[in-house]
This record gives C-alpha cells, structure tokens and sequence, in this order.
C-alpha cells in the first residue's frame, strides 16, 4: 500500500461494536505511511477510548463541537480543509440518516457538511437496520452527492443475527483508500479542460446576447476531473458558482475570450466543451447605450464555433474532445448530426425543454454519443449533476488509459 505514504486521513469513528475494527484501520494507514485525525463522536467513546486513537495515530483526536482546545488550534472548517480524504468507519445508521439530511449537531457531521474532499463510508448495522426502506433512500441520497461505500460485507453479527450490514475488514478498507490514492496518481499525468456557463456578446456597454446557461454541469465536471487527480482548467462564462482551489479558474465574458483562452491552455489529454456559447454576436457593437427607440435593427454575424475550431485544427487538438448538446426536439438525431459535423469523440446531449434538467437545475439525464461505433451510445439516468460528471469522467479515464 504504497499509495498512503504522505496521505493526509482524517478518520470519523462512531458508535457501534465496530468501532473496536478501526483501531487495526488506523494502525495499517499509519503502518504505510499516512498521517492520522481522527474525530469520535460521543457514542463512539462507548466503544474505544480517545487514548488507545491517538497511541496509535499519533495525531489529535476530536470529539466537541464546542471545544475551545480544539478551535483555537483548528477549527472545523480547517479540519475539513486538511484532509485529503474523510473515511468514517463504522458509519452507523444514525450518522448515515444525519449526513442524508444535513444534519450538523456534533463535530462529526459538521465537518463533513464544511468537505469539499472525496468521503468513503464504511457501513455496519444490523441487518434488519441494513434492509429497511429508510436506510436504503438515505443510501441513495448519499450515493447521489458523491460518498463512496464500502461494504457492507454479508455475515454472523454481533448481535448474533446473519446477514448483510457487517462493516468490511481493516484491510478491505485501507485496501479501498489506497486504490483511490492510486488512481489519482496514475490520472496527474492527465491535463483537463472544461469550459462553463453562458457566454455574453454585448450590443452596447450595458446589454448583450446571452442564454439560461447556470455553468452548473461544466463546474460539476471539473470537480471530477480534479478529485480523480487531473491537473484541470475550468474556462468558465459569467456564473455565480464557486470552484476548489486546486482548479485553475479562467473568468470570460465573450466566445472570442472563451477561444483565445483554451487556445492558451492547450495541449490537453481532454477537453470538454459544455459552455453554451452564443451562437451569434453583433456585426458592431455600440460605443455607447442605444437610446430607446421604436424600432432597432441589429445586424448579427455568426459567432466563433469553438468546438468545432479546436476539433479541426491537429496541430492543438487533445486527444479527446468531448461537446454538449442541449436540444429541445430531436435529441438524438441532432447530437449525432453534431457529433460529425464537429468532428469530436464524444458528444453528452439533454433535453433542455424538460425543466427538471438542463439549464439551472441541479440534476440532469443525458445521452452519450460515441463517434467511435463499436461502443454503443450510453443513457446516464436523472440524477444530481455531480453524479452525472462522476459518471462521465470514470469514462474519460477508461478510455484515455
């Protein structure tokens, strides 16, 4: 387990019989090299104690919210901030049912509510707990926002039933993070962009042509990209979304700044084109405000195709290109029509007429279309947009590796 080394885990333990197995879960990331935190909740302390954590992670327990040890050498926020990524084990069906509403009353669920890292579950109930309608809803919602499961593994319980619910080994779990840290290395070679949001083409110095364009589902891709270890450019349009740290962030207003600036940014392994630029801008903009008029005629001239120019040219082409298609009729028919009029690899089509997708929502249902036949075009289902580009992006890495 190579991969550890240097890893910054911050480990959540709650409470349950289980919580006895991540002893052993912490002494195998600290044996391989990790650095160790680690918050118990306070039915955790029912089962191990904040002494026998921190003899063997060698690194400060939390447990309060309200600590002001704790807050004066790191608060919540920081807390989240340092970790490369949270595991809690057991994760119980109490905290799974708090962290599936939003729930913040302790430490806990508080730091994990403030992360913006990559949260691996380590399930352990009851079976019957397990199998219960709630539990599975809450699973799902989980899933949906991007938390990773491991487990739960089928077997004898401590409470002598049998059955799924029992938390996965030690070395199933330390096994699990360290793939994840090994996929992440073997994706730095990977240089990503993604361009976002609407572009806006001004007629005079205070109105222009735009669309509904939120950004959302561009933003949501370069997050994927940069969790799965890309070095990633986000050239977005005018949106109010925010962005990781770790993204190289591009702010543009205009298709023609939209262009100069992936131009810049290239070459790349992959490039994702699902801004929605204006397909038209003004023939000649005006010095100064128009005055309201009657009647106004604008001359119109047909915009920069940046998909299309960067597909085109060999010279700057990445070795994927990947186009978006927003349709209102005909979806299929128009995306594969896109998919070689713009000579790219990939083209991700959706209905944008449906309001519960699309433009401004948080979820989406999109339709990948393969240039390459031999894979047969791929339905990604309603879900969270997040999930979607999750999705996406575990495709990019089978096909660029």
């Amino acid at each position: 387990m190579k991969n550890l080394f240097n890893k910054k885990i911050l480990f959540i333990i709650c409470g349950g019989i289980s919580a006895y197995k991540s002893l052993e879960s912490i002494r195998l990331f600290k044996k391989n090299g990790a650095e160790i935190k680690t918050i118990l909740t306070s039915s955790a302390k029912e089962f191990v104690t904040p002494l026998s954590i921190s003899s063997l992670s060698q690194g400060k327990v939390y447990s309060d919210l309200f600590s002001v040890e704790n807050e004066a050498e790191m608060d919540h926020i920081s807390l989240s901030r340092w970790a490369d990524i949270i595991v809690i084990a057991p994760a119980t069906g109490n905290t799974i049912s708090k962290l599936a509403q939003g729930t913040t009353d302790d430490l806990a669920s508080t730091v994990v509510l403030a992360s913006d890292k990559n949260i691996y579950l380590a399930p352990a109930m009851n079976v019957r707990m397990w199998e219960h309608p709630t539990t599975k809803i809450n699973i799902q919602k989980l899933k949906d926002f991007g938390y990773k499961l491991i487990g739960p593994e089928v077997g004898d319980m401590a409470c002598g039933e049998y059955g799924e619910g029992k938390m996965s080994d030690p070395q199933t779990i330390a096994d699990e993070i360290d793939k994840y840290f090994l996929i992440q290395k073997n994706n730095k070679k990977f240089k990503a962009i993604v361009t976002a949001g609407p572009t806006n083409e001004y007629i005079d110095p205070v109105r222009f042509i735009t669309n509904k364009s939120s950004g959302k589902q561009g933003y949501a891709l370069a997050k994927s990209l940069s969790k799965k270890g890309f070095d990633t450019t986000l050239i977005s349009g005018p949106t109010n979304l925010k962005i990781d740290n770790d993204i190289k962030l591009i702010k543009v207003e205009t298709a023609d700044e939209m262009l100069v600036a992936t131009q810049k940014n290239l070459p790349a392994d992959v490039a994702i084109f699902s801004a929605a630029v204006a397909d038209f801008k003004i023939n000649k903009k005006y010095e100064k405000k128009i005055k309201k008029q009657e009647n106004l005629n604008l001359n119109l001239e047909k915009n920069v195709d940046i998909l299309n120019y960067i597909s085109n040219h060999n010279s700057m082409r990445p070795k994927l290109v990947i186009g978006f298609a927003a349709e209102t009729d005909s979806i299929e028919k128009n995306a594969e029509e896109k998919l070689y009029k713009k000579n790219c690899d990939w083209i991700v089509s959706n209905d944008v007429s449906n309001k519960n997708i699309g433009f401004n929502s948080d979820y989406n249902e999109v339709i990948i279309h393969y240039k390459n036949k031999k894979i047969k075009n791929e339905k990604l289902s309603y879900k969270k947009k997040s999930k979607i580009s999750d999705e996406i992006v575990d495709r990019i890495i089978d096909q660029l590796n």
